[in-house]
């Protein structure tokens, strides 16, 4: 027989005992901020020194407004660069995969914990975009489990069926795997899942760009340096000293530099087989 909207809503956690659920409230509610003025999304862009603030909004309505809210937020205050690729629209790049980012709060609103007096935290920073979600993850889940296959365990469980429901969300843990992924295929170094009094997301620009390299101060010779090893995986001191036409104490130099910087590391200590290859590169580069 069929069931009735009311036992439908029932399974699900949007309705018990004949009232509307916080789930209810959040998904469809004309006013949730009301009943859970936590239930907010604080974006904040900020200035280098990552204290001062250039931008800040914080995102009330239904979650699927504050996610959409929040999205529009983060497209306004990250960049893009058109790219021509021989089709006849030109490819758009961010900063960031706008996919991932999405998922990120999208997993922050569906899995926070509601009890916590505190909004979820979008901070956009110069290197990096936070999301940062009230509450640790759910009980019966550990940090190293997420990047395996791993039961669903649901806080929020009514949120997850709606989200689930409206291809929001999948229904084993897809979303991590799909911002790591997301990330490789910009060549993006992998985002950061921690722990640190809520649960957050980290996504960090490329620093193996020209133009990172040279915000951060390298010479032309250095950047090209980095160019021929995101190109080949690895240079040694002979290979630059040809590359840059320099001589091998200036070679010397520009390599000890970078690697001060953190941005090389030296494979091998003397000999024809030291070679340099770049510090915690993204997996999608070439030679990793």
């Amino acid at each position: 027989a069929d069931e009735s909207l009311q036992t439908v809503l029932e399974k699900i956690g949007l309705i018990l005992d004949s009232k509307p659920t916080w789930a209810a409230i959040l998904l469809f509610g004309k006013d949730p901020q009301r009943v859970l003025s936590q239930a907010t999304i604080h974006c904040g862009l900020f200035e280098v020194d990552e204290i001062s603030v250039l931008d800040d909004r914080m995102v009330t309505g239904t979650i699927i407004e504050q996610v959409n809210d929040a999205m529009e937020f983060i497209r306004k205050n990250i960049r893009v660069a058109f790219v021509m690729t021989g089709e006849p629209e030109r490819k758009q790049v961010w900063d960031y995969p706008l996919e991932a980012l999405r998922e990120a709060v999208i997993n922050a609103v569906c899995h926070r914990d509601y009890t916590i007096s505190s909004a979820v935290e979008i901070r956009i920073l110069r290197r990096s975009l936070k999301v940062w979600s009230p509450g640790r993850l759910a009980s019966g889940i550990t940090l190293p489990e997420l990047f395996t296959s791993h039961a669903s365990v649901l806080r929020n469980k009514g949120i997850a069926q709606v989200l689930y429901d409206i291809g929001w969300i999948e229904r084993c843990g897809g979303g991590i795997q799909k911002m790591r992924s997301a990330s490789a295929e910009a060549g993006l170094p992998e985002p950061v899942f921690q722990e640190d009094q809520g649960f957050s997301v980290i996504f960090r620009k490329d620093i193996f760009s020209a133009e990172y390299l040279i915000q951060e101060g390298l010479n032309a010779r250095q950047i090209q340096a980095v160019g021929y090893i995101r190109e080949k995986g690895k240079i040694t001191n002979s290979e630059f000293q040809v590359l840059a036409s320099i001589k091998k104490r200036q070679a010397t130099k520009d390599l000890n530099d970078l690697e001060q910087l953190q941005i090389i590391s030296r494979v091998g200590k003397t000999g024809k087989g030291t070679h340099y290859i770049l510090k915690g590169a993204p997996k999608g580069l070439k030679g990793h």
